[in-house]
């Protein structure tokens, strides 16, 4: 649980970082793959990181624009893209403007239960970075570049001189 508003908009920086550049490589054709027939498309996917950003915090009582996940996934890859950099920009703003670290001990109704929304953010980094596992795969099958987030992916050891771990 975060105690601090800068601690978690240091992380979360970081963490949309990582997600951006992501959704910055999908292509229109890449957000119809799936893992298997029924499952979240990769599109739908990327829908869903977005929009459980103002899903989440709209709860707590968090101003900002930010689109709602009953809409229909955009069909262009660079629209989700740029929605996902503008709700993150907006996230943050009203939470630097809105907030304090005080804020973060409140309680509001998440789910039917009540979350501190220090915990509320806690569970929306937690979210996204489960979310980007998936989406890393379907990348992949898709036949789209990974980049690495934490480290180097595996095509990225040749660039930095080194030949990738065996798997």
């Amino acid at each position: 649980m975060y105690t601090s508003l800068q601690n978690f908009i240091a992380e979360y920086t970081n963490e949309a970082e990582g997600t951006q550049r992501l959704l910055d490589l999908l292509t229109d054709a890449s957000l119809k793959q799936e893992v298997m027939p029924g499952y979240r498309t990769l599109g739908r996917l990327a829908w869903h990181i977005v929009t459980t950003i103002p899903d989440m915090l709209h709860r707590t009582g968090l101003k900002f624009d930010a689109p709602y996940e009953h809409n229909e996934p955009p069909a262009s890859a660079a629209e989700i893209a740029s929605t996902y950099r503008t709700a993150v920009q907006s996230m943050l703003d009203a939470i630097r403007t809105q907030w304090t670290d005080e804020t973060l001990l409140e309680e509001a109704d998440l789910y039917g239960e009540l979350w501190k929304n220090g915990f509320t953010l806690n569970a929306l980094v937690k979210h996204e970075i489960h979310h980007r596992g998936q989406f890393t795969i379907l990348m992949r099958q898709a036949g789209l570049p990974v980049p690495g987030v934490y480290g180097p992916a595996k095509e990225e050891w040749a660039a930095i001189g080194m030949e990738a771990p065996a798997v």
